[in-house]
């Protein structure tokens, strides 16, 4: 059941702060902060989800002898008793250092049953039995939830600290019976079914909170990204709670999934900033630049950033026709030839973030390969120095022929690029939430994500709660 759904919110979410540290190192570089609005937001979900799960609830069946003046000693049992209806007016949340409290109050409550009673007496030598059904409205109904979250091991571990619920009234409405049956159930059932709905209810949000925390320790520490690498989703420090936010922190590095070659890189952890500008978001996610970093010395240790380029959007380029005015002797040598490009990282791209843009400095060797007949024969090597700015034209360093590159890195390298990027970024949102109306900003080192957030329908979700 949905008693701490809270938490399926904050899963995607990490924090960090600290010095140069390694891979290996208990540091996180994704941060996560739910505001006031995504506690709400997280709130009217579990009582959501509280409610249906009450809903239509059995009940034990109460049975009980009552001694009733001039009948003597009567049997009298209510079974069938269902909590048909639940209606909740307010509820609030409040994190804290103890804990997160859940209130749900002024909420009223209906249930149904049956009854039946017999009884024999000296004078009446035969028994006597009668049955019906009955209702009961509650009224002034208030349930109360305070439950922890804590790091073990790198995994999230959800406790209920306290669980009460509490009944102003309880009016219970027979049908038939008599009027000495009806005064004497009254008696002698009303404060039963009161702490039986009660308790009912405490157990329900109880076992929910302990099925959703054994589900919390079966989430992955590693999510698989591709073939290559994943990315360390172990959870690091404690979560930080605030009287209306909540800060939980991953360590959110790429790791190799083969586990065949190391990462010997260090990264500098910065004191991240979970600022919005103002904007009013449920979730905001900061991913430090070391993060990307940590994909880039992926990928390079890989041996995947090397590429042999022959077809590009505009292909005449790969042609020696397109060069003849800017290098004239290797259109005389090869007039009318086609090329391939042989493009090769020589170290993993340094990524680094500003307040103001997003960038990337690459070391790239490209050897231009000429087809003549049935041979490839290389005819040139370029050694760049590339520094890109999103949405910016990437810019040549120290190049005698820095025109000519321009047009290459315009014309050829950036569309080739773009086609990877496209594919995104795996943020690592638990299933059953989405993201909805999300930007992007950059603060100095990180790129933070400010978003809403949405409930979908989700079978493996709602199995868990």
């Amino acid at each position: 059941m949905a008693s701490a759904l809270l938490f399926f919110l904050f899963l995607p979410i990490a924090a960090a702060s600290g010095t140069l540290l390694s891979q290996s190192d208990e540091a996180g570089y994704i941060s996560s902060f739910v505001s006031e609005s995504g506690l709400v937001f997280a709130k009217d979900l579990l009582v959501e989800r509280a409610v249906d799960s009450l809903t239509l609830l059995r009940l034990p069946d109460i049975e009980k002898d009552v001694r009733i003046p001039v009948v003597g000693v009567v049997h009298m049992v209510a079974s069938n008793i269902t909590l048909s209806s639940i209606n909740v007016s307010s509820s609030t949340v409040k994190p804290g250092e103890s804990g997160i409290v859940i209130v749900a109050s002024g909420a009223s409550a209906s249930l149904s049953f049956d009854w039946f009673y017999s009884y024999s007496t000296w004078l009446v030598p035969i028994k006597v039995s009668d049955k019906g059904t009955a209702s009961v409205q509650v009224e002034g109904l208030q349930v109360g939830l305070t439950i922890t979250l804590d790091n073990k091991n790198g995994t999230l571990e959800l406790a209920v600290l306290q669980c009460g619920c509490y009944m102003e009234s309880l009016v219970i409405t027979l049908d038939g019976g008599a009027s000495w049956f009806y005064q004497g159930f009254i008696y002698a059932f009303a404060n039963h079914i009161r702490s039986s709905v009660e308790d009912a209810i405490i157990k329900k949000i109880t076992e929910g909170a302990q099925k959703l925390d054994l589900f919390l320790q079966t989430l992955p520490k590693e999510i698989d990204v591709d073939k290559i690498s994943s990315l360390n989703v172990t959870f690091v420090d404690e979560p930080i709670l605030t009287n209306s936010s909540l800060e939980l922190d991953i360590n959110g590095l790429f790791i190799p999934s083969n586990k065949t070659y190391a990462q010997n890189y260090l990264y500098k952890v910065s004191q991240l900033s979970n600022s919005c500008d103002g904007a009013q978001k449920m979730l905001s996610i900061t991913l430090d630049e070391a993060v990307f970093n940590s994909a880039s010395v992926i990928y390079f240790q890989a041996g995947l950033l090397h590429w042999m380029v022959n077809k590009v959007p505009e292909q005449s380029l790969l042609n020696t026709t397109s060069w003849k005015y800017l290098i004239p002797q290797l259109y005389r040598k090869y007039p009318n030839d086609d090329m391939i490009l042989n493009m090769s990282l020589m170290s993993p791209p340094d990524v680094w973030i500003t307040s103001q843009k997003v960038g990337a400095n690459l070391l790239l060797d490209m050897t231009v390969n000429v087809l003549d007949g049935s041979s490839t024969i290389p005819v040139a090597c370029i050694s760049m120095v590339i520094k890109f700015l999103l949405h910016a034209r990437p810019h040549c360093i120290q190049s005698k022929i820095q025109g000519v590159l321009q047009v290459f890195l315009k014309t050829v390298f950036v569309p080739y690029v773009n086609v990877h990027l496209r594919q995104g970024f795996p943020l690592p949102i638990v299933r059953g939430f989405a993201l909805q109306n999300a930007s992007i900003l950059t603060t100095s080192s990180a790129v933070v994500v400010c978003s809403d957030v949405v409930f979908i329908n989700s079978t493996g979700l709602h199995s868990s709660l």
